[in-house]
């Protein structure tokens, strides 16, 4: 198979599909190659014991209507078929440690965010307002996350202000620092490292409006790629793209497993930046540009257990649990030993849909460095490609798993009785189906003693080779959805796509009014 595109994009992460989706709009011949049996990356989701789990996407915010992702998805033409319900208001995150029993909340909406911490820390109401402030003011800064013209910003401390040092700064009770720094597994947040505008873009969105997808992110997915095909583009599954072919210093063609060529004007990769150059060839690169990503420190991985619940039997919470062992571990838990894993996790649950008010199943994520699951690197397990990893694999899932149920039992004490069955995924797990970096989490780190160093720029050394996805920008849904639009401003114009995005709404508006 041979085929001429005036753009092909590599992996069909949201990355990918966002920017196949907006050069289609634009009249381009786009063509996706996945090389899963399943597109979205992690907005993939599977199905065990007839229950759904997302990878991924366990909720997204700023879906409100006039919100920043609402905006987005409206131009992208996929959120009127979204099917989405809205987290509790009043607590749609709470924060929990071992031997206190308060759940503490973080509320939707940024008055009532202050509101229900200030029930519980009344002393400081004033911190709890200059931290909020702090966020929107951040967030304000970056102009693409607000549907506003211009770069990034850089000014003042945006880059260099560090995340817990900002929070000591205005919070005095060690707890509430805690609470505050409490759902920072949602951006791996490291205390001499993490910049605070990594935390307020985390989770500002969330603090907006926080929505639950209805059957798993994977409709995100799904709607795109129905768009693009409707608007003439190409998605294919089945192709990893395993060869590129360079001319005159610029990308002709890339190759697939399949043996299939395809050729374009431009080409885009969704896949990790370190994996995307392995695979061109370093010898296609100047040492010190190889050599500066192949070296970026890309943020832990994850090990994620997915339990199914006997029906009826567990109760189903409109929320999500961030725990951690003591308020002094808030930010190092990556730092675990074998012995005192996991000493924080995530959980996330989705309701039974025939049973309201019981939960079909559950998802708990905890961080995993790769190097446990090293001594089976060298095997890879996709639908595409099933490779037994072995009994030594399997036992050690089943040590985690153990671990894993025994630490959540300290919260939910009757959980046990309630499990239908239990699965896993593990670092080499992500690394095989989302094709990220021994299965990091988020891409690269950022690092505010050296805000330039992980600053990625769309444009590679090969003049027609682009970048997009969270190691470009930002992860996160809405992340990733601006890495694209910044990825695509580099072919049409920021301006002018910017601009496009604009009407579009201003059309969509009118029309409903």
């Amino acid at each position: 198979m041979q085929n001429k595109f005036d753009v092909v994009i590599i992996g069909s992460g949201l990355g990918g599909l966002v920017s196949a989706n907006i050069l289609a709009k634009e009249g381009k011949k786009v063509c996706v190659l996945e090389k899963n049996n399943q597109f979205g990356g992690n907005l993939q989701t599977f199905v065990r014991d007839k229950s759904i789990f997302d990878t991924g996407i366990h909720y997204i915010g700023g879906l409100d209507k006039g919100q920043n992702l609402h905006q987005y998805f409206t131009y992208l033409d996929i959120m009127d078929d979204l099917k989405i319900k809205r987290m509790d208001i009043d607590s749609y995150d709470v924060i929990t440690f071992d031997d206190d029993e308060v759940e503490y909340p973080h509320a939707q909406g940024y008055d009532n965010f202050v509101e229900q911490l200030v029930a519980l820390f009344p002393e400081e109401r004033m911190g709890i307002e200059a931290y909020t402030k702090k966020v929107k003011d951040t967030c304000y800064k970056f102009p693409l996350y607000n549907l506003e013209p211009g770069d990034r910003y850089y000014g003042e401390d945006l880059l260099t202000l560090k995340a817990k040092d900002y929070i000591n700064s205005v919070v005095k009770d060690p707890k509430l620092r805690a609470v505050l720094a409490g759902s920072n597994l949602l951006y791996a947040g490291d205390p001499d490292k993490t910049p605070f505008y990594v935390h307020a873009l985390s989770i500002n969105s969330y603090i907006e409006s926080a929505w639950r997808c209805i059957q798993g992110g994977s409709q995100i997915a799904k709607l795109l790629v129905k768009r693009i095909r409707e608007l003439g583009g190409t998605v294919l599954k089945y192709q990893e793209v395993d060869s590129f072919a360079i001319e005159e210093k610029e990308v002709v063609s890339v190759s697939t497993t399949k043996g299939d060529t395809f050729f374009a004007d431009n080409f885009i990769s969704n896949v990790d930046p370190k994996l995307t150059l392995q695979i061109i060839g370093k010898e296609h690169f100047r040492n010190l540009y190889y050599k500066r990503i192949q070296n970026s420190e890309s943020i832990i991985s994850s090990f994620s257990i997915y339990i199914v619940f006997k029906s009826g039997t567990f109760p189903y919470v409109n929320k999500n649990y961030y725990h951690t062992n003591t308020i002094d571990k808030v930010w190092t838990t990556q730092e675990y030993s074998e012995e005192n894993w996991p000493e924080a996790y995530l959980i996330s649950m989705n309701e039974d849909l025939k049973n309201p008010g019981y939960a079909d199943n559950l998802t708990s994520i905890a961080y995993m460095r790769f190097e446990e699951t090293k001594p089976w690197e060298n095997t890879f397990n996709t639908v595409a490609i099933e490779n037994d990893r072995g009994e030594d694999y399997e036992a050690f899932k089943q040590r985690k798993i153990e671990a894993y149920i025994k630490e959540i039992e300290k919260k939910f004490p009757d959980i046990r009785s309630c499990i239908k069955s239990v699965h896993t995924s593990t670092p080499l797990s992500y690394r095989d189906y989302i094709g990220c970096y021994e299965g990091s989490m988020y891409g690269f780190a950022k690092d505010a003693d050296n805000p330039m160093k992980s600053f990625l720029s769309p444009r590679t050394k090969i003049p027609n080779l682009l970048f997009t996805g969270q190691g470009l920008n930002m992860h996160g849904v809405l992340g990733v959805t601006i890495s694209a639009v910044v990825t695509c401003g580099e072919l049409l114009g920021k301006e002018y796509l910017l601009q496009k995005i604009k009407d579009t709404l201003a059309e969509k508006e009118l029309s409903d009014s």
